[in-house]
């Protein structure tokens, strides 16, 4: 089998999982399942669908980085529940979901699926550094359309798109962003760095939406030569758009910066080759099945990463 990396944007995944699957599945202690149960299923139907020969689970460690919280305040501000000065802030999260995550994290750990995060970055960047450096083609599943500026047909590199469901999963090219919004995935950056972003807490440049930044990017081709119309009198730039720009000047300074995954983090030797587990990890694995009434749930995900099971 040609060699695959398939990169988990893990808490995406999770929180479709947890709205997915109804929260009133329990563990004996009462604890809601759902998330995990969830999470696994959707696992095991990406393993056995696109048959990735290795597999990471990225992990947010500051899922908004004060960092670019500094250059655009308002970036996720709007998903804060609580701001540590010193540590990374609280994402507003249900508590059920807040209940299940170390239970996710044991999980993963169990099917020996490695987790990777980094100190004040978040799991895109996890996922920027690893499907830049890697040597064999990437799928990229997420639910976030940021991550659409790594797909790259000569390097192998696409999305697996979650955001219309597990059963309408989309797999995003060169063409797929082409065709949606009219630019290529190296101009995405600056697409969303001019049309804005509410999800993310990102203003974009007052009255440009997506046709106009679109418009713009294949006129011009990057934000720099877009930025240096605005400031050109002879430029074929209309008035409304030369003032438009000028006015998001500061914002236009710092947004690329906040919008563009990190590629270059140091995440040292990670392998993720997808192998069969041994007897006593397998057991584990059904252990923790047993425990919190996981259901067949961990014995699909165990058959799917090639382990022969005898239950569910």
């Amino acid at each position: 089998m040609a060699e695959r990396l398939m990169l988990l944007d893990t808490a995406s995944l999770y929180f479709r999982a947890f709205y997915g699957v109804p929260d009133t599945i329990k563990a004996p202690d009462g604890t809601p399942v759902n998330a995990v149960r969830g999470l696994l299923d959707i696992i095991a139907r990406l393993v056995a669908e696109y048959e990735p020969t290795h597999l990471v689970a990225c992990w947010d460690d500051d899922w908004r980085p004060h960092w670019r919280v500094e250059l655009i305040p308002s970036y996720k501000a709007h998903r804060v529940a609580e701001v540590v000065p010193l540590g990374p802030d609280v994402e507003v999260t249900p508590d059920p979901l807040e209940a299940q995550i170390p239970m996710i994290r044991q999980v993963l750990d169990a099917l020996d699926i490695p987790i990777v995060g980094a100190t004040h970055h978040e799991a895109d960047d996890v996922i920027g550094t690893l499907a830049t450096q890697a040597t064999m083609p990437v799928d990229v599943v997420t639910g976030d359309r940021d991550l659409f500026q790594l797909v790259d047909d000569a390097r192998g590199v696409r999305v697996i798109y979650t955001a219309r469901g597990m059963s309408k999963l989309e797999v995003v090219t060169d063409v797929t962003v082409v065709g949606k919004y009219g630019v290529l995935p190296s101009q995405y950056v600056d697409f969303s760095v001019l049309r804005g972003d509410t999800s993310d807490g990102l203003p974009g440049v007052v009255g440009i939406g997506e046709k106009t930044a679109a418009s713009l990017l294949q006129q011009f081709l990057d934000l720099d030569a877009l930025i240096a119309a605005a400031d050109d009198p002879a430029a074929p730039l209309s008035a409304t758009i030369r003032a438009r720009m000028t006015a998001a000047a500061s914002y236009l300074k710092v947004a690329p910066t906040v919008v563009e995954v990190v590629r270059d983090l140091d995440l040292g030797e990670i392998d993720g080759r997808i192998r069969p587990l041994d007897a006593e990890a397998v057991a584990e694995v059904e252990r923790l099945a047993s425990e919190w009434n996981l259901g067949g749930s961990a014995q699909r995900a165990l058959r799917a990463l090639g382990n022969e099971v005898t239950t569910g």
